[in-house]
């Protein structure tokens, strides 16, 4: 067998000066599991990377993100059509909308079930909206389930809006996100959690991770979901 040499990072002998235990904010990337490779398989887990810096670089066609008609300055949306620089959208226009929309389906489709996918063009961008509920300052976990089933219907054959990705919805200041109604409306839900209603939805995009997870350095992430076979024998107490 060959004879691999270590892999040097840094020239200069800067891996000395960029220690773990001297940033207190990192991940511990783990390996994902290899094997049978399948297109469409899987929900691209993007740590480290600027998701606002990636959208204006024109890496995706889409993104997912949260919308309310109230007040949409805090979130990701805002960011996006303030900086690009083709969009006829604004913070407010996109609120506008978003309450135009909302009162409209509470007179003509009030039993419908909540929430919806609005599309704002951004010239080359598709930013799919979900629209947070109307009277709830949040989401819950069934919302985002309902919520991206239409999207991935949405993104169905249609290159045009690929590649795409989203938001984690944890983190959120504009548009949290709960497990659900009652005692669990306070109770924001795991990273896993999210992931898996996602994926169970259809969608099959980028996720990003929300900034707080860079806090949780001490436990493993992997790069994909889902997650390697392993875990789950690890959680049933399998070795």
């Amino acid at each position: 067998m060959p004879t691999h040499t270590a892999v040097r990072l840094y020239d200069e002998g800067a891996e000395a000066l960029l220690q773990r235990e001297s940033y207190p904010e990192h991940v511990t990337l783990l390996p994902s599991e290899s094997g049978r490779v399948e297109p469409g398989s899987r929900l691209r887990i993007m740590w480290g990377q600027d998701m606002l810096r990636d959208v204006l670089d024109g890496r995706y066609r889409a993104v997912v993100c949260g919308v309310n008609d109230a007040d949409n300055s805090h979130g990701i949306v805002a960011q996006i059509v303030n900086l690009v620089t083709t969009s006829q959208w604004s913070e407010s226009s996109v609120t506008s909308y978003a309450k135009m929309f909302a009162e409209s389906v509470s007179v003509h489709a009030a039993h419908d079930r909540e929430p919806y996918v609005l599309k704002y063009d951004l010239d080359g961008l598709m930013v799919l909206g979900l629209l947070r509920p109307k009277g709830r300052d949040h989401f819950t976990l069934p919302d985002l389930a309902r919520g991206f089933k239409t999207i991935s219907k949405m993104l169905a054959g249609r290159t045009d809006r690929l590649p795409v990705c989203s938001v984690s919805f944890l983190g959120a200041r504009s548009n949290r996100l709960t497990t659900g109604e009652g005692p669990e409306a306070q109770t924001e839900p795991s990273f896993e959690g999210v992931l898996r209603t996602m994926y169970e939805s259809g969608f099959r995009g980028d996720v990003y991770a929300a900034p707080p997870m860079w806090n949780l350095g001490h436990v493993g992430v992997f790069p994909s979901y889902p997650f390697p076979a392993g875990l789950e024998r690890m959680r049933s107490g399998s070795s």
